[in-house]
């Protein structure tokens, strides 16, 4: 079967707590905006459950967007949606088989982890994992996130390669000191990815 031409778009899927929302805490939606403000292609979706996150990924799936891009609360141990919560391994067979030839990117607190790189990672076609491995503060994923795509789609870029993301994600470093995480699929290591050095 041939694979599905994409572009170089963001589908954005948000999840917060009530009290995030009543806040208006929601930096999928500022994403959405600034990206919308380029001209970029951009889709948002709020969600609170685990049947929505599946039929949302199903349209992303079928659509031509190649970037994935998840804002939620984590941790190591998995993803928080406002009513329901998934493991690492539920993350990896719910969202995995919708990844192939794409990339992902969560803006959720500590979730960036080896494990979460296996399991969207490993035989699943999908290119790269991008998310922090430390607490960040809304604040600082709405302003780091915008930079990132901002570099990304600098001079109306089609392809984006593992070695503009390094670049573009050592230079936010020497800006934000997050504690960023880039895994990158890999044939050649058992484990199925690499970790990108990403600071500067």
């Amino acid at each position: 079967m041939k694979s599905k031409k994409t572009t170089p778009d963001v589908f954005i899927i948000e999840s917060l707590r009530f009290e995030d929302e009543s806040r208006g805490y929601t930096e999928g939606s500022f994403l959405a905006h600034i990206l919308k403000l380029a001209e970029r292609d951009v889709h948002y979706v709020y969600i609170r459950t685990r049947a929505e996150l599946e039929e949302v990924l199903d349209q992303f799936e079928d659509s031509k967007f190649r970037y994935l891009h998840i804002s939620c609360h984590a941790n190591s141990k998995g993803m928080s949606l406002t009513l329901d919560n998934l493991s690492v391994q539920e993350i990896g067979s719910i969202i995995g088989p919708c990844l192939d030839r794409r990339r992902i990117f969560f803006s959720a607190c500590k979730i960036a982890t080896p494990a979460l790189a296996t399991a969207l990672l490993k035989e699943t076609g999908c290119y790269s994992v991008i998310g922090p491995s430390e607490k960040v503060r809304f604040d600082e994923a709405a302003l780091y996130w915008a930079s990132l795509y901002h570099f990304m789609f600098k001079n109306d870029a089609v392809v984006i390669t593992r070695e503009m993301l390094k670049e573009s994600m050592q230079m936010l470093s020497t800006v934000f000191g997050l504690g960023m995480k880039f895994y990158a699929a890999s044939k050649n290591n058992e484990r199925g990815f690499v970790e990108v050095d990403t600071t500067d």
